[in-house]
């Protein structure tokens, strides 16, 4: 998908401004910047965990699988409980949306909890 493609996609598929002009690399950007945040301990809660989640959903519709194989495998090396679906960023069953980093805040493992994903 070319980058005009892609922000064609975006912005007819209403996503947020920001993220239709961050393009291509910023996508990518946000992804690596959430998977270091992963990686030092994810201090947020669920509905900015599932948002983070999104970016990488929206790599996977632009066609930008390709792009990010290192910070996939670097993500999915955190997660724990991978049996249990998260979100639905992407259509199937995309590794990221089941499971969460096994370094989760309180925060996160609260509203997991609070939502019957983990006990």
């Amino acid at each position: 998908m070319t980058d005009q493609e892609m922000a064609e996609y975006l912005s007819g598929n209403g996503y947020p401004a920001h993220i239709v002009q961050a393009g291509r690399a910023g996508l990518i950007d946000r992804w690596r910047r959430f998977v270091e945040d992963v990686e030092r301990g994810y201090k947020l809660g669920l509905e900015d965990y599932r948002n983070d989640l999104d970016i990488r959903g929206i790599l996977a519709m632009v066609e930008l699988d390709g792009e990010v194989p290192d910070l996939d495998r670097r993500f999915e090396a955190t997660l724990i409980d991978r049996d249990k679906r998260v979100w639905e960023s992407a259509p199937g069953d995309p590794f990221w949306d089941f499971g969460y980093p096994r370094n989760a805040s309180a925060r996160l493992v609260e509203d997991l909890r609070n939502e019957g994903i983990s006990s």
